[in-house]
């Protein structure tokens, strides 16, 4: 299993998410620490660790440290803001 630190950024992001998506988030993130690339997982191009996974509308973009098993999540953001 997989520590899962979650990021100030991603903090805030979670406070603004409407309170239906919640649950479904925190969800996601549970699924994580047991799985770091579950099935839809995608890495992101350009980078060497960031992966990023979708919660219906919403994106988690994260970070995994194999070695120190480790997942560090930067942002959950809407889709059309996710990449920008």
């Amino acid at each position: 299993m997989y520590e899962v630190i979650v990021e100030r950024a991603a903090e805030k992001d979670l406070r603004r998410l409407a309170p239906d998506v919640r649950p479904r988030v925190a969800t996601a993130l549970r699924t994580l620490a047991k799985n770091p690339r579950p099935a839809g997982s995608r890495k992101l191009a350009g980078t060497k660790h960031d992966w990023r996974i979708r919660v219906g509308d919403y994106r988690i973009i994260y970070e995994i440290a194999d070695e120190i098993r480790v997942l560090r999540i930067n942002r959950i953001r809407h889709r059309r803001e996710a990449y920008r």
